[in-house]
């Protein structure tokens, strides 16, 4: 383990539900909540502001209207979040050639190895400049955990959160630790911590004092090995820039169960697309197809098909997808389906439009995504889901505050605005559309090259209250 504090991992504070709060004004300060509104919805995100009232990610969202009934319940909008973490990235990538993204707000970066820090004091200059450069360029905060290890930068981060900077001196680490319980530490999860419980381990301190022998005989030689070293503060990984994707896929759950048959070949090769617009965004191509279907009892069935070489076809996706689900008994309903490709590849295999017997002209897979499931237009209704952005022809950008018995409400503000007002409309109004998100921070001027200077537009746009008890993201 080296000897300096130069792995930094950064956490965005309550990113999703942060990214909402800062692009609408009169949310800010409020409790927000960001997942799936349906019956079977769970939490994505929620604000530090909501968390007071025990709202928690992972909860079911009946669960957190029960606990946060005047909070305000948005369905994702995660290109919009995507595009922020985009910006983030690029600033860690020009600290370091060693990034490791674990999530859109989340990731390691190796100081050290890109010349940003050598020290203690260099490493916390480096990590005070990235969280004033990120609010600079997304108006968002983050927390900043530096460290001799990956495993003790995550802990400092945790420790910094709502929008802090926390260094553990090389040292330091086993006093740290020592209190802490053993959830604390990677790969204890649920059940291993239940485990080390009724072992009558607790703390950090008494699973470095059980033994390593202990702990293998109680957890396995891998894991029991991995914990104790662990617990006495070792953790040698390396940070690694590129994870190579093994499968890109995407599926939806249903709030009712589907039990129309054509209705579900119809969701399958939506499916189908969207799985496609993620393989050309990354570039990529595969040759296995997999079809998923959980049914109405909960059993979840997978079937693939592997094809003669890699494609980005989305005629050979969907007739792919419609074959294998030919083999699913779909009687009783569906409640999830999704639709991957594994097998991934840079390149495609021009001849393979022959496995797409009477394959019908592409379809617009290029087409922008809106809504929470891909931007399906429902059959009767125009569809509007909650916190999505919205043009008026008249009162002009605003957001969905809710829909319903054929109306839908929209509050009208952007980012620099004051709060907006609230109006009313049919769904069916064709002066009412979707819209793109607007940037969360403007930048004027631009630099020599045409771009934002670093630091310049209002840093101060979507801050998030601290006040609340923190937890994580």
């Amino acid at each position: 383990m080296r000897t300096a504090p130069t792995i930094l991992h950064l956490d965005m504070d309550a990113f999703f539900a942060s990214a909402e709060q800062a692009s609408k004004p009169s949310l800010r300060g409020k409790a927000v909540v960001v997942g799936g509104l349906g019956p079977r919805g769970v939490v994505a995100t929620a604000s530090y502001e909501a968390r007071v009232f025990g709202v928690r990610s992972a909860m079911p969202m009946a669960q957190a209207r029960r606990l946060a009934p005047n909070a305000a319940y948005l369905v994702p909008r995660f290109a919009f979040y995507r595009s922020i973490s985009e910006q983030v990235m690029d600033l860690l990538r020009a600290l370091s050639p060693l990034v490791e993204p674990l999530s859109l707000d989340e990731a390691f970066v190796d100081l050290e190895a890109g010349g940003a820090a050598w020290d203690a004091d260099s490493a916390r200059l480096a990590g005070a400049r990235l969280r004033a450069d990120i609010r600079a360029v997304t108006g968002l905060t983050g927390s900043v955990g530096l460290a001799a290890s990956k495993m003790l930068a995550k802990i400092a981060s945790e420790r910094a959160k709502p929008d802090g900077l926390v260094l553990i001196e090389p040292g330091t680490e086993r006093a740290l630790l020592a209190p802490m319980p053993v959830r604390t530490l990677p790969g204890v999860g649920p059940a291993t911590g239940d485990h080390l419980r009724r072992a009558g381990i607790h703390t950090v301190d008494e699973l470095a004092e059980a033994g390593e022998d202990e702990l293998v005989r109680l957890l396995g030689k891998a894991h029991g090995h991995a914990l104790y070293a662990m617990a006495l503060a070792h953790d040698e990984r390396p940070v690694v820039a590129e994870r190579e994707a093994k499968s890109v896929s995407v599926e939806d759950t249903y709030d009712v169960d589907i039990h129309d048959r054509t209705r579900v070949g119809t969701e399958v090769r939506w499916l189908a697309d969207r799985c496609v617009r993620r393989l050309r965004a990354a570039g990529l191509s595969g040759r296995t197809i997999v079809l998923k279907v959980r049914r109405y009892d909960f059993s979840t069935l997978t079937r693939s098909e592997t094809l003669r070489g890699p494609t980005d076809d989305p005629a050979v996706v969907r007739e792919a997808a419609a074959r294998l689900l030919g083999s699913v008994d779909t009687t009783g309903g569906v409640r999830l389906l999704g639709v991957g490709v594994s097998g991934l590849a840079d390149y495609t295999q021009e001849d393979l439009f022959a496995q797409a017997a009477g394959a019908e002209a592409e379809s617009p897979v290029e087409e922008p995504v809106r809504g929470p499931a891909a931007g399906r237009p429902a059959p009767a209704e125009r569809r509007w889901p909650a916190g999505h952005d919205v043009r008026h022809a008249e009162y002009g950008h605003g957001w969905v505050q809710g829909s319903g018995l054929g109306r839908v409400t929209v509050r009208f503000e952007t980012p620099d605005s004051p709060p907006g007002r609230v109006r009313t409309f049919p769904t069916d109004d064709p002066d009412l559309e979707p819209a793109d998100p607007l940037p969360l921070v403007h930048r004027t001027p631009a630099g020599p090259e045409g771009t934002a200077l670093p630091g310049q537009g209002d840093g101060a746009v979507g801050r998030v209250s601290s006040e609340a008890v923190a937890e994580g993201g």
